[in-house]
């Protein structure tokens, strides 16, 4: 993950976003990776006892820092609060979709009892698989897991006296046959014994290329996004179409700050989801936790609390849809349901949204909200437009975005949306299948 770091590792960061495999995700899993609207990113390693920038401050560091850092917060790691059921009820109140968990960070910690070395959470004061009960705690909800997993491993360099670098030869598992090697039996531990839904892998791109070909290898159905599909970070790319995981942040850095952070508000969040889904992708958010003791900070918390009430009235017009004919235009931005026969429209500067959907082929349309407040005031220009007032009329769940909003078109059409005495045209016609409009309870 880019950081506060040399230029040289943030060039390696942004290439390493980029879709650089041979093969790539199935079809199928694509697909299903596609219906995904929103990830938790539970992003956390040893350093959490501090609220540290997530291990990049091993890069560089003296052999007297390092020696601190890899013999003695192991013996301070001891989040004796945790509760992974906790997490994996969190995500499914809120909205997620799915949730990615570190396995390992780029200092090389496993948040796992692997046989591959000793810097593991079962060698720390706490001593308990996070890896383990974090499956158990997901897969009793039948939420999908991810993982996370850096190819660079600065204790693996430490151990062999090197200097810890992401610069060097070395560092990187295409030039350094046993790196490689002990990357693959990790990976293979992770697959064949947790078997997770989704990787993400964090490294070098020939070297990610290599091992998430080996993950393929043994589990083809697996979706890889970091080394599968593209992935940008912390900034919203209007050149990258789906399908696409865009990662961001609550606060200032990936995992739990212990102070002086500054939090994205919730309306910032939606906005972040709804572009993301306008454009066909998805968004895995770090939600800044667990913390030292293995909970979320109250701050965070509220911030999650916040996305998830938005997604609890508007989670039709986000999950399980694809780019309309348009995704954006202006301050509105738009998707529609995987079968094609309903979209949403969102206005992203007052939070408005609607969803729009064919009413069969006989010339009428209606109106309505996915939130408490079905009114909207709409009315049918001809058999083939709906002109729908986009204001912020009508009561609101939330003091920012309001309820998303749905319409239904009687014939495909031009689609136009007024809003203040302002028309805006979408001039391709909407190239809907004729069915029945669904019900206003029924997601598309």
């Amino acid at each position: 993950m880019a950081s506060n770091q040399p230029a040289h590792a943030q060039d390696q960061d942004r290439a390493s976003q980029e879709v650089y495999t041979q093969r790539a995700n199935t079809p199928e899993t694509l697909a299903w990776y596609q219906d995904l609207a929103l990830g938790m990113y539970l992003y956390w390693t040893v350093d959490a006892v501090f609220g540290m920038v997530n291990a990049h401050s091993v890069v560089g560091a003296s052999q007297a820092y390092l020696d601190r850092y890899f013999r003695q917060l192991p013996l301070w790691f001891n989040p004796q609060r945790f509760d992974a059921g906790w997490y994996a009820r969190l995500a499914a109140t809120c909205g997620f979709d799915y949730v990615t968990v570190t396995a390992k960070n780029h200092n090389g910690f496993c948040m796992w009892d692997t046989a591959t070395t000793d810097f593991k959470v079962t060698n720390t004061a706490y001593g308990r698989d996070i890896l383990h009960q974090y499956t158990q705690a997901l897969r009793a909800r039948d939420i999908p897991v991810g993982f996370y997993f850096s190819p660079d491993d600065a204790w693996f360099q430490w151990r062999r006296g090197r200097e810890v670098t992401r610069s060097r030869d070395y560092c990187n598992p295409e030039f350094n046959p046993e790196l490689l090697a002990y990357d693959q039996r990790q990976l293979e531990e992770l697959i064949t014994v947790y078997d997770p839904d989704i990787l993400c892998v964090d490294g070098y791109q020939a070297a990610t290329a290599s091992l998430v070909e080996f993950a393929w290898d043994l589990k083809p159905e697996l979706m890889v996004t970091r080394g599968g599909i593209t992935t940008p970070e912390q900034e919203a790319r209007q050149d990258v179409q789906g399908p696409f995981e865009s990662h961001y942040t609550i606060g200032r850095q990936w995992q739990y700050r212990a102070g002086n952070d500054r939090n994205k508000t919730g309306r910032e969040l939606i906005e972040l989801l709804v572009d993301c889904r306008s454009r066909g992708g998805t968004l895995l958010l770090a939600i800044g936790g667990p913390d030292a003791d293995g909970v979320l900070p109250r701050d965070k918390d509220d911030r999650v609390r916040e996305l998830g009430l938005w997604m609890f009235v508007n989670g039709e017009a986000m999950q399980a849809t694809r780019p309309w004919l348009h995704s954006r235009q202006g301050d509105l931005a738009f998707t529609q349901s995987r079968d094609g026969t309903a979209a949403a429209v969102g206005h992203l500067a007052h939070g408005r949204c609607r969803r729009i959907a064919p009413a069969g082929r006989r010339p009428r349309g209606r109106a309505g909200c996915l939130g408490p407040d079905p009114r909207i005031p709409a009315r049918l220009r001809s058999a083939a437009t709906l002109v729908c007032h986009i204001h912020g009329g009508g009561r609101d769940l939330l003091p920012h975005p309001a309820p998303v909003q749905r319409l239904a078109l009687a014939q495909p059409g031009h689609s136009q949306v007024r809003r203040r005495g302002r028309r805006l045209t979408l001039p391709r016609p909407i190239r809907f299948s004729s069915s029945n409009s669904p019900s206003r309870d029924k997601s598309p």
